[in-house]
């Protein structure tokens, strides 16, 4: 590995971080667009920049756009608590104004300049190991290794400054409230931190790969934990992982770096959408089939305990009867069957279904659960029946 593609990933991994970090609030707060809001809204902020310096090199540029993209949460802030539209559309009304705004001042005053966002922020990963910084004549490195981790140590500070308060009021604005945290002041303060990362991060890897590195890691730690802290952890991890991957399938195909860095962003996401083991599409679909089968061998047993000890127990409690009773298919009947019996709640014997001692606690714990008492004895036969058909027919 040369130092040139060292110098690529190195860059890469320090940026997916500093956008991880930010990026996991947004989610939280479910402002994962708010990035590509900014990436439109700052343009007027880097016409004003440049009016101001007349130099289309000058930092105060950047600066500049991290001031707009402030003002547009700012405003779609102020459109979504009016409570006449919701924050999807205040952000629809306000990026594509703040951008118009832009044009027309660049085509009244400036029109013989190329100037637009791709003069500041489009960065291109291929060219980072060339962007050296020089410090006293000496090389230190490239400029957006340093740009990338200031951003990331800037997040990383405010972050562990204000861990509590952010916490609470990212799960429960009204308690932070109360207990004069300070929510809204708090979420300016966050903000300012995402959009001076969202413009530093444009400026180094480009505008496709910001948005896919604030939005997808995060993403897809949300999907894995619960806890906030691995969280933050798992979303650095990815983001740099991704970064990393996709800088090497880039180099084997021979393709777009950043492009192939998203895709590999897009995939984690996909494969841990799927596979996440509690929130996973497949987790899920096994979950749900799952609690079928808990529901219907339930439901089962609820019957065989009604009819027990009754004149009625030599029919009720057949297995070839259940079809009948329960509207269930042969199949549905025999795996439901197989399933109390796997777990001890039956006995099988020449077609008669015999409660276990455990069988029987188990239909006495889901006639206490779900109707309570003496009022359980009456309709039990019947919602049985309804929820059973219901339940086992799919399966």
């Amino acid at each position: 590995m040369t130092s040139a593609q060292f110098d690529i990933q190195l860059v890469a991994v320090m940026t997916a971080a500093a956008c991880a970090l930010p990026g996991s609030f947004l989610i939280l707060r479910k402002m994962g667009m708010m990035t590509d809001a900014i990436s439109h809204a700052i343009l007027p902020g880097i016409v004003v920049g440049f009016f101001l310096t007349e130099n289309l090199s000058s930092p105060f540029l950047v600066i500049a756009a991290a001031a707009t993209g402030v003002l547009t949460v700012f405003l779609v802030e102020v459109i979504r608590d009016t409570k006449l539209v919701k924050e999807d559309a205040a952000i629809g009304l306000v990026f594509p104004a703040l951008f118009s705004i832009g044009v027309v001042l660049i085509s009244r005053f400036a029109g013989d300049v190329h100037l637009d966002a791709d003069v500041v922020l489009l960065g291109e990963l291929a060219f980072a190991p060339f962007d050296r910084m020089m410090l006293f004549g000496a090389d230190v490195g490239p400029r957006g290794l340093y740009v990338s981790g200031g951003v990331f140590l800037l997040s990383a500070a405010f972050i562990g400054a204000f861990y509590k308060e952010l916490k609470c009021s990212t799960f429960d604005p009204a308690l932070a409230a109360a207990l004069g945290l300070a929510p809204g002041l708090l979420h300016y303060g966050l903000m300012s931190v995402v959009s001076m990362t969202a413009v530093a991060a444009f400026d180094v890897v480009g505008s496709i790969l910001v948005v896919a590195m604030f939005v997808g890691p995060p993403a897809a730690a949300y999907l894995l934990t619960d806890r906030l802290p691995v969280m933050l952890g798992g979303s650095v991890g990815i983001g740099a992982a991704c970064a990393i991957a996709g800088y090497w399938v880039a180099h084997v195909l021979d393709v777009s770096i950043a492009g192939s860095m998203a895709g590999c962003i897009g995939v984690a996401f996909g494969l841990t959408f799927l596979f996440s083991p509690e929130r996973g599409i497949v987790a899920s679909w096994r979950r749900r089939r799952r609690q079928k089968w808990v529901f219907a061998a339930q439901m089962l047993l609820v019957h065989l305990f009604h009819h027990e000890d009754t004149p009625e127990e030599a029919i009720e409690n057949r297995s070839r009867h259940l079809q009948e009773h329960f509207g269930w298919t042969a199949d549905a009947a025999e795996k439901t069957v197989d399933y109390a019996d796997e777990r001890d709640w039956l006995t099988v014997e020449d077609e008669r279904l015999r409660l276990t001692s455990s069988g029987r606690d188990e239909a006495r714990r889901v006639l206490r659960r779900g109707t309570g008492g003496a009022r359980a004895q009456a309709p039990v036969g019947s919602m049985a029946h309804a929820s059973a058909r219901r339940v086992a027919e799919p399966a």
